[in-house]
């Protein structure tokens, strides 16, 4: 079960089908990036597609030398401009893939389009989401619901993406979903429907255990998204942000041209690679010993690395070293950036309390800790405002909360009314009253105990104490102690073996911690195979964009003198 794969196979097939001869590949705006993400410029031009164009791109050339491979949404939008193109073909034949079912009627308006008989073939591949790594996809879908319930379009849209998840990856699954959560369960609903009426696509070869998919809803665990992250792949998303395998660094200090915009992607970076689920402090060495490596093929300079300034400094002396290790230049520039927002931040200390907050239970403590991070003017508004959020859906039934208290702190600090509103629609989003699981408090014996040793022996690393409460669910579920009162199947069968193909999907996006959770459990627990996706892969920042696009936050003040009334549910 590799997404990447999955999609990197569509797109060869794609080039392959259309035989050899120079090609244009036209693309639309999704599955451009969808094709970006498996693919770089330089590996597809050497399958002689030497153009890509859009097919929205209105000032295309005429060019019958080339064979044009079409691969599009099956979207009315599209459906329109194809026909728009069949009519005065730009280039000579054309090869047609929908990355999703195409009705019937769209691929007969394309026929009757056809009259100057150019087109060899229309199929439909379902490359129709985005690979992010072997074992994580998304839909980049940014705010997903409104309230509790689903925005039609964007339900739509996650019901396309992950059948086609399910089609390449050749599953046809039974269903389990979060029972506290309405949306997971009309997502499961949509899903069902689609299998049961394309049910001859979705006819393979069936294995002695049946696949699982599991829907779960964010809201279920607002912890996760919230915390600082410190291993490279969720750290850079965190600090940085990646967008389809690109990270922004026009902002760091004196960059240079070529390192404005640069790609991290596993498939094509070996040091990323290796490195991507290693924490900070490992990347650091391990950039040391890449580099001295290549120090050692120039004796006469040998120069001391020590610092994360030295590296930089010895890169931007060596524009032949800079020739020779591109990728070297570009992590030792990345590092060096987390580096710098690292203590410019105040960030080991700020996550330390994160730590505390999500995985403790001793509540003067972390109330002090919050309340003495609050004066210190190292921490911005933004980590501010995240550990009182952090503080708040920890400490909600408190008999000694302090919320109001520290809100007051936040306003004294100088804290945007946008964050300081933000904490209690993070509440209203992911408090108690919503969530179907207890976040926080381990009640069978095995958890304490297990809790108790933990406490005993020390955590290796104070700054990754926390495991996403997906650890947990996947954990019972593998087991097949995972409850259907909380976790019923849809239908009457239910599975009687342990599951050994798992789909996991998060309604509201999931994060790169739960992908390296994911990592690690595929890893660890032989003949288990686990894929993980989202309507989008969160950072804190996009996450409070969601919960402000759900437009709970407009509801929030009511919702906090209420606190007992039950979750709407329609």
């Amino acid at each position: 079960m590799n997404v990447v794969f999955a999609v990197k196979q569509y797109v060869s097939k794609m080039i392959e089908d259309s035989g050899p001869g120079m090609k244009v590949l036209l693309m639309d705006r999704e599955t451009t990036g969808i094709v970006s993400m498996v693919y770089t410029q330089s590996e597809i031009l050497q399958k002689e597609v030497y153009l890509f164009e859009r097919i929205d791109s209105q000032n295309r050339e005429i060019m019958k030398h080339l064979k044009a491979i079409c691969f599009l949404r099956p979207t009315k939008e599209n459906v329109d401009y194809l026909i728009q193109e069949l009519r005065r073909p730009k280039y000579s034949i054309y090869f047609i893939y929908f990355s999703n079912v195409i009705s019937k009627s769209d691929v007969k308006s394309l026929a009757e389009a056809d009259e100057q008989e150019v087109v060899a073939e229309v199929q439909e591949f379902y490359g129709d989401y985005i690979a992010v790594n072997p074992h994580l996809f998304s839909l980049n879908i940014l705010g997903c619901c409104q309230g509790r319930n689903w925005d039609p379009a964007q339900l739509s849209r996650t019901t396309q993406g992950l059948t086609a998840l399910l089609l390449s990856l050749k599953k046809c699954p039974m269903i389990r979903y979060q029972l506290s959560s309405e949306a997971a369960k009309r997502l499961a609903e949509c899903v069902k429907q689609v299998i049961t009426k394309e049910y001859e696509l979705f006819e393979f070869r069936r294995t002695e255990v049946p696949p699982l998919l599991l829907i779960l809803d964010r809201c279920d665990d607002a912890i996760t998204p919230l915390l600082n992250q410190w291993t490279y792949q969720a750290m850079v998303h965190e600090l940085l942000g990646i967008n389809n395998n690109r990270i922004d660094l026009s902002r760091v200090p004196g960059i240079s041209k070529d390192l404005r915009e640069v790609v991290l992607s596993a498939e094509n970076d070996e040091f990323y690679a290796n490195n991507m689920y290693l924490n900070f402090a490992e990347i650091g060495s391990n950039i040391k010993n890449l580099m001295e490596d290549f120090q050692k093929k120039k004796p006469k300079e040998q120069q001391k690395l020590e610092s994360i300034a030295d590296m930089k400094a010895f890169v931007e002396n060596y524009p032949q070293f800079k020739k020779m290790s591109g990728t070297v230049s570009k992590h030792v520039t990345v590092v060096g950036e987390l580096s710098r927002l690292v203590s410019e931040r105040n960030l080991l200390e700020v996550s330390e309390v994160e730590q505390e907050l999500a995985c403790q239970n001793d509540h003067s403590s972390a109330l002090q800790n919050v309340k003495r991070l609050l004066q210190n003017p190292k921490v911005t508004e933004f980590d501010a405002a995240r550990l009182v959020m952090l503080y708040a859906l920890h400490y909600e039934r408190h008999s000694s909360n302090s919320l109001p208290g520290l809100i007051v702190d936040l306003r004294n600090k100088g804290v945007s009314e946008k964050y300081r509103k933000l904490v209690s629609a993070v509440v209203e989003y992911g408090g108690k009253r919503v969530r179907g699981s207890d976040l926080f408090s381990p009640k069978d014996a095995v958890a304490i105990t297990k809790q108790f040793l933990k406490g005993l022996k020390g955590v290796e690393n104070v700054y990754t104490q926390h495991q996403p409460f997906l650890h947990e669910t996947l954990d019972h579920l593998i087991k097949g102690k995972l409850k259907e009162n909380l976790y019923p199947y849809l239908g009457p069968s239910t599975l009687r073996d342990r599951p050994q193909d798992i789909i996991v999907f998060v309604i509201g996006g999931a994060t790169y911690e739960e992908a390296l959770t994911v990592y690690n459990l595929n890893r660890t627990t032989p003949g288990v195979r686990i894929v993980l996706g989202g309507t989008t892969v969160h950072n804190t920042k996009s996450f409070l964009e969601e919960i402000l696009a759900s437009g709970l936050h407009s509801r929030s003040k009511e919702s906090s003198q209420v606190p007992s009334r039950p979750a709407s549910r329609r």
